[in-house]
């Protein structure tokens, strides 16, 4: 098994590539060990001295480092924690995946809300996962759609330019009813 990383724009996170598929469907952010609970990978990559995060993608991990810890000494462990977990034939979840929080928008806002999910699963999703993170719809009321930043995106220097200056201005282009658009932190 070969392991690909590429750097992100945060440079606390670096993203693994498996060459396999890691998730079937959606993704999982964990903030802390005890979060990982049902993902026997995160606790392996938990287990590792100075791992803050781990975020599960389709095809890549993105695992993100506290201030202290050196990706020259993390990285060699974190690559043999995920060749462990693939080999070893476990899940990289038990039992059901927790469910995202819920959004909130008016009925008579659907059809906006409906726009806005589209343009971020066909346009911002893929850009984002590119660099290591997801992005979450929470929200939409009066003019203001509510973002969550997940992965290598949470934390990330640019990600407020990303908020502001690229899915901001998309969305106001394409849905007149956005006026703004405001990070949720969970």
């Amino acid at each position: 098994m070969f392991i690909q990383t590429e750097t992100t724009p945060n440079p606390a996170t670096l993203k693994f590539l498996p060459g396999l598929s890691v998730m079937d469907e959606g993704t999982a952010d964990y903030q802390n060990a005890d979060d990982a609970g049902n993902s026997p990978l995160a606790q392996r990559l938990f287990a590792v001295a100075g791992v803050r995060g781990v975020f599960l993608g389709r095809d890549f991990v993105t695992i993100t480092k506290d201030e202290a810890t050196d990706w020259d000494h993390a990285k060699p462990a974190l690559l043999g924690a995920i060749m462990e977990h693939f080999q070893s034939g476990q899940p990289v979840i038990q039992g059901d995946q927790a469910a995202d929080h819920g959004t909130q928008h008016s009925e008579e806002d659907a059809g906006i809300v409906s726009q806005i999910k589209e343009l971020l699963d066909s346009r911002v999703r893929p850009a984002v996962a590119q660099d290591g993170g997801d992005i979450t719809f929470h929200g939409f009321e009066r003019g203001v759609v509510y973002l969550q930043m997940k992965g290598a995106c949470a934390g990330c220097p640019s990600s407020t330019m990303t908020l502001k200056m690229g899915i901001e201005n998309l969305l106001r282009h394409y849905i007149p009813e956005v006026t703004e658009v405001r990070p949720v932190g969970l």
